[in-house]
């Protein structure tokens, strides 16, 4: 199989990167699983937005503050500057975020963030993004969508990648052939016993990486949720409590129903909080008490989460429920610069599988669809600069762009 572009995962990057390539290229997207089991249609917090240059220092100092001051600041300044972009285009795309009764958008707070910069779509921002994307790239006659294949490797030639070996439903394994290829396979939750994740995430792309001498960044770094649903079966993914609960109001109780930690830490802070009370309690988890929220506002920001809580057995309006952290996010992954690119020659990451230093040791809260979204459009970008020096034939080889060609009869 030929193409101009391969996109390994059709997470919220992924669909995005393919959206701003060049609709004269051919673009195919591969993914491990079906096109919605990405985590990005789990997300249900939200995505932050700059509101306006006031709040641009205090979300700066939020997220570096929650990266424990290790974060990439220029990474951290592009992200921020380009959320207003990013957020008229997914408006475009027609993603429906909460509003005010005057019409304008509603934002929410999480925790550590000093400020409400939030926007959301219930408690299924996520989905509401990704399946917007979905439905744009779905109309590009340009884009090929193939559900369950899987990379099982890249393809590299003197330190250049030219594809990818691919597994398709059938069992058959095949290689796929492109000019360029973007790493966008999410995270590594599938390695963890408990994760937010979906089960087949297993960082396939880090592990290419490794055996290729690509080079990786951070990749001890883990994100653990302060906050799932516990329940006492082990499940194939833990149903996670938003954070933006605890944003509106929501408490954390020791097995004595008692406070014992400021909600609104970082995560990991609070994690680490969670796990000594839940050592000291002798207990497998703590008390989240949602009954601090206004039943109105519990059914309409979060339906499904109330839904998830009913069919496990818990009114929220009425009773806590049980929490316990689990694995949820990789802030390390393969090492990009600002605009994707990865050591190899020809081969970009973006995502949660790529890592620029944005989110530092922690990441902040609803910041992951925001970086995943930017950095896709600027390897896009990057990547439709390029074409323009060289291309794929139907062979495969590289030929200079009819242009250069001219010039060199000259």
């Amino acid at each position: 199989m030929r193409t101009d572009i391969l996109i390994v995962g059709c997470g919220c990057s992924g669909l995005y990167c393919a959206l701003h390539l060049p609709k004269d290229m051919q673009i195919t997207i591969i993914t491990k699983s079906d096109l919605e089991s990405s985590d990005s249609f789990l997300a249900q917090g939200g995505i932050c937005m700059l509101k306006d240059e006031t709040d641009y220092a205090d979300y700066f100092e939020d997220t570096m503050r929650a990266g424990h001051y290790e974060n990439d600041r220029t990474s951290v300044e592009i992200m921020i500057r380009s959320s207003g972009q990013v957020v008229r285009e997914l408006l475009g795309y027609g993603v429906d975020f909460q509003r005010e009764a005057d019409g304008n958008l509603a934002f929410t707070k999480e925790g550590a963030h000093s400020k409400n910069r939030i926007l959301f779509h219930k408690d299924i921002t996520g989905k509401e993004i990704t399946g917007k994307l979905l439905e744009q790239v779905k109309q590009c006659a340009h884009i090929q969508l193939l559900e369950y294949t899987e990379m099982l490797d890249i393809i590299t030639k003197d330190h250049s990648c030219s594809g990818a070996v691919v597994r398709r439903a059938d069992g058959a394994v095949e290689e796929v052939e492109a000019a360029c290829t973007v790493l966008a396979t999410g995270g590594v939750g599938g390695l963890y016993e408990r994760s937010t994740n979906y089960r087949h995430l297993t960082g396939d792309a880090v592990a290419a990486a490794l055996r290729h001498k690509i080079a990786v960044r951070d990749i001890h770094e883990v994100q653990i949720h302060p906050t799932t649903l516990y329940t006492p079966d082990k499940e194939d993914r833990c149903f996670l409590i938003s954070e933006s609960v605890r944003g509106e109001g929501a408490k954390l109780y020791n097995k004595n129903m008692r406070r014992f930690v400021d909600e609104l830490l970082p995560r990991d802070e609070l994690t680490a909080a969670i796990l000594a009370q839940m050592e000291e309690d002798g207990m497998p988890y703590v008390w989240e008490d949602l009954r601090t929220i206004p039943v109105k506002e519990l059914q309409t920001h979060f339906p499904n989460i109330i839904a998830h809580c009913a069919q496990m057995g818990y009114d929220v309006a009425k009773e806590c429920i049980p929490v316990v952290p689990a694995q949820h996010y990789f802030m390390g992954g393969i090492r990009t610069d600002y605009e994707g690119r990865t050591s190899m020659s020809d081969l970009y990451a973006i995502g949660e599988t790529a890592c620029n230093g944005v989110h530092g040791r922690n990441r902040l809260a609803s910041n992951s669809l925001l970086e995943s979204l930017v950095f896709a459009k600027r390897a896009a970008d990057d990547i439709a600069v390029k074409r323009h020096v060289k291309k794929p034939d139907r062979n495969g080889t590289e030929n200079l762009k009819r242009e250069e060609r001219k010039g060199a009869g000259k």
